[in-house]
């Protein structure tokens, strides 16, 4: 077999801790390792998008466009990469053309190398707006090919969905396993099929929650797949990725070695293990096994939500987690991903308490109504009409019936606005980024009229803020 270095692409800055620990790891903590890590050899790191945008501002008080500086400060050889949701962006709704393409612009220009995106629906659609503005931005721009298993998902499809973004330009494919769910025998047969029909990079993204991931890894790399997600030990497997260390040991002295050096993984990992100590007291922080997902196929960030929507009637779960493929089968199988995965849970949870459909979430009904995209499976016509009754059905690429988002934005939030990356916070998240913005402007309001009052005592006038 001939040699091929496979490349790493290590996400604990990002997907890591988001799997295991609710995107709760503060930058203070991340930056003593960063410096190692560029050293390390890895191809990427994964640092941003998902949910640590909408985490920074809700949960940490901390601004995410000042949270990417400093990677870039840090990663000079290692590329850095972003997970979009397409049209969704980093939220769970459609948003605006010219939001999604300034969004993007600003990305890049914050030091971003790798754009990697996606749609719930594999709806190509949904994604054409940031393929084109990632690349007229300068980004490597990677498709994602989101996978699942219904009876309507089969190879040939996955393929066709790789084949439309290859007709879009992106510079890479990467096969999204955000369940765990994709077995070593197909990650072998779809790395091969894909492989003999897009001459492109492929990108493996896979869960460890089955614990399949390693093992589809290894198959796929021999298959042909160019590069693997992988996160260092403390933060990786269970709902994670596979751990890097233990890739890159596996394909030490083989044709695929990663060229990775070990010794200079342990000391990061160590540093990471007693980092994160605290936050085991609140997190869960456990990498393990949970081979119930090979049945009802929920991505891990589904059934920490299902034991807080349950409360005290968790014992009801197991009805909640047999719900689940009925209503996805019901709105015509997405796959179980961002925002799709939060419709369908939801929903899961008010057939189990309050009866079937007899309360239906507002994104469920806009769901039905086309508003999300083209559904796998046509929806049946009668199902859909007793939810949203004579609602218009959009055919077409709903985001264009989107009005412009940014000058709206502009009127709306200028009075706090220090930058147009503080506008783009607030256009993906309104009432959050307002929240953040507003208590920012009051902190540095007291801390302005201190200072004034400091110079004062000096016999030193200073500047007074106009407040």
């Amino acid at each position: 077999m001939e040699p091929k270095k496979i490349l790493i692409s290590d996400t604990t800055l990002r997907d890591g801790h988001q799997s295991l620990m609710a995107t709760r790891l503060k930058i203070k903590d991340m930056i003593p390792m960063l410096e190692q890590m560029e050293e390390a050899g890895f191809f990427a790191v994964e640092c941003w998008g998902g949910a640590p945008f909408d985490s920074c501002l809700r949960f940490l008080n901390d601004d995410p466009w000042e949270r990417l500086r400093p990677f870039k400060r840090y990663f000079k050889k290692t590329k850095l990469m972003a997970l979009l949701r397409g049209q969704n962006l980093l939220g769970y709704r459609p948003y605006p053309d010219d939001v999604i393409e300034y969004f993007v612009q600003k990305t890049v220009e914050n030091g971003l190398d790798i754009i990697r995106v996606f749609d719930a629906l594999n709806d190509m659609r949904n994604i054409e707006t940031t393929v084109r503005a990632g690349k007229k931005a300068g980004a490597h721009v990677q498709g994602a090919v989101v996978y699942t298993i219904s009876p309507v998902h089969d190879i040939p499809t996955f393929v066709g969905i790789a084949k439309e973004m290859q007709s879009m330009g992106v510079d890479s494919i990467c096969i999204k396993d955000m369940a765990g769910i994709l077995s070593p025998v197909m990650a072998r047969e779809l790395t091969t099929a894909i492989k003999a029909e897009i001459d492109l990079p492929l990108h493996i993204h896979c869960h460890y929650t089955s614990g399949f991931a390693g093992a589809a890894y290894l198959l796929a790399v021999e298959a042909g797949a160019d590069i693997i997600d992988t996160a260092l030990s403390p933060l990786a497997m269970g709902t994670s990725q596979p751990a890097t260390e233990t890739l890159v040991a596996m394909l030490k002295d083989t044709p695929y070695d990663t060229g990775i050096d070990l010794a200079k993984l342990f000391p990061i990992s160590a540093y990471l293990r007693d980092t994160i100590k605290p936050y085991a007291i609140k997190y869960d922080v456990v990498g393990g096994v949970d081979a119930n997902v090979l049945s009802y196929q929920v991505p891990g960030g589904m059934l920490s939500n299902f034991a807080s929507q349950l409360g005290d009637q968790i014992d009801r779960l197991p009805e909640v987690l047999a719900e689940v493929p009925r209503v996805r089968a019901e709105l015509g199988y997405p796959p179980l991903v961002t925002p799709s995965s939060q419709m369908v849970g939801t929903q899961s949870v008010f057939n189990v308490l309050s009866g079937r459909y007899k309360m239906v979430t507002n994104e469920v009904k806009a769901y039905l109504a086309g508003q999300y995209g083209r559904t796998p499976v046509a929806v049946d016509e009668e199902f859909r009409k007793s939810i949203i009754g004579d609602t218009e059905v959009v055919s077409g690429r709903y985001a264009d019936r989107i009005p412009p988002g940014l000058e709206d934005g502009r009127k709306k939030i200028g009075h706090l606005m220090e930058s147009d990356e503080d506008l783009l916070s607030y256009l993906a998240f309104p009432e959050v980024a307002t929240e953040f913005l507003q208590t920012r402007m009051t902190a540095r309001t007291k801390t302005d009229l201190k200072l004034a009052e400091e110079n004062a005592k000096d016999g030193n006038p200073g500047v007074y803020p106009v407040v």
